[in-house]
């Protein structure tokens, strides 16, 4: 196979694809079918993530049916409920007005889990956690494609993994990773909206780098 080399064009529109990603809310998402060869080609990028030894030690649940999404529907209100009381005064204002999963409106769902290795993993044995880097790896990959072929993706973290792990019958052994909602969108916003919003600066990444040491 020839080496194959990138030129700035290229690079650009790495760039643009990585700028314009988002954490896509329920208010955002339309009602209109994932096709099935858009889906795979999500799936297909998750594939190609870099994994510690080559394990791969993905799974992925595709959640349609509206009685599951409702079960971790019912999960998120349960956790939520109790996050917005971990903020105070004009926060925990703002915080009550955030639209953050679309579990319900997303015509996809996908459970991204890890699944340990019943055998030694070649580069896993000192720090067992890059098992689930690996599977992060692999969701990032899905959100850029995602975005390249401009479908939305949000990932709720407000959830009680084991319930939810429990509602998709998983094997005992299994770590939920990521709940992802997947669908095409009303818009991608300019911004992140917790930028916009002023939840967060955005850091300057100089800030976050250190030479040598600490």
């Amino acid at each position: 196979m020839t080496e194959r080399l990138f030129n700035e064009q290229d690079q650009s529109l790495l760039e643009e694809i990585m700028l314009q990603r988002r954490d896509v809310r329920g208010n955002n998402f339309i009602d209109k079918p994932i096709e099935n060869d858009v889906l795979e080609k999500i799936l297909q990028a998750a594939s190609l993530a870099p994994s510690v030894g080559f394990s791969q030690p993905w799974e992925f649940v595709i959640v349609r049916d509206d009685d599951i999404k409702k079960q971790v529907a019912q999960s998120f209100e349960l956790e939520n409920a109790k996050a917005e009381q971990l903020f105070t005064d004009e926060k925990q204002k703002l915080y009550a007005k955030l639209k953050l999963e679309g579990i319900l409106e997303a015509p996809i769902n996908i459970a991204v889990v890890y699944k340990p290795s019943n055998k030694p993993v070649l580069g896993q044995n000192s720090m067992l956690e890059t098992g689930e880097y690996s599977v992060v790896c692999a969701i990032q990959n899905m959100w850029l494609m995602a975005r390249a072929l401009n479908v939305g993706i949000g990932w709720v973290s407000i959830l009680d993994a084991n319930a939810v792990m429990k509602t998709l019958k998983a094997p005992a052994d299994n770590k939920l990773v990521a709940y992802l909602c997947v669908g095409y969108v009303n818009e991608f916003l300019s911004v992140p909206e917790l930028e916009t919003m002023n939840w967060e600066k955005r850091k300057s990444i100089r800030s976050a780098v250190y030479d040598n040491t600490y």
